[in-house]
């Protein structure tokens, strides 16, 4: 299994950062490069445990979804989903947010984990020469973008 942390620290209170973890929020800055969807089962306007999110969208022509069960909700510090897709990947990301004390206004740490696992010794041999690497990359983006918002920042696309 393979295992990628990413930590960003943002300019605003955790309670900022979590209204970006409901699901008509989380497409502006989770997966905006695939122009994904989110549709939701066992949940309202929030998630919680137990709920069911199907993620799709397209990139480059392809179409690409997984599906999610939210596996731990606790607002505003913590936000977990296992998730499957349709090539056989499965894992967990999870998403811990913690206030940290400073003079100078509240910030945040948000500390991201995502755990996955490539069926296959092909896959596995991909995923050790490219695809941690580009999802890393992704994650970092994804991070800022979720900070750009919750710190009310212009963007920069």
């Amino acid at each position: 299994m393979t295992r990628i942390v990413l930590n960003q620290i943002v300019a605003a209170p955790p309670e900022d950062v979590f209204v970006f973890f409901v699901p008509q929020r989380m497409p502006h800055w989770y997966g905006p490069d695939m122009r994904s969807s989110f549709e939701t089962q066992g949940c309202g306007s929030d998630f919680r445990a137990g709920s069911k999110v199907c993620i799709s969208g397209k990139m480059a022509n392809r179409t690409f979804s997984h599906t999610a069960i939210v596996t731990a909700f606790e607002r505003p510090r913590l936000f977990e989903w296992r998730f499957e897709d349709d090539y056989g990947v499965q894992g967990r990301e999870r998403w811990e947010l913690e206030r940290l004390p400073n003079s100078t206004g509240p910030k945040t740490m948000i500390r991201f984990t995502d755990e996955y696992k490539i069926p296959g010794r092909f896959g596995r041999l991909i995923d050790w020469l490219l695809t941690r690497h580009a999802l890393a990359r992704r994650n970092r983006d994804y991070l800022d973008r979720l900070a750009r918002l919750a710190e009310r920042r212009p963007s920069k696309d």
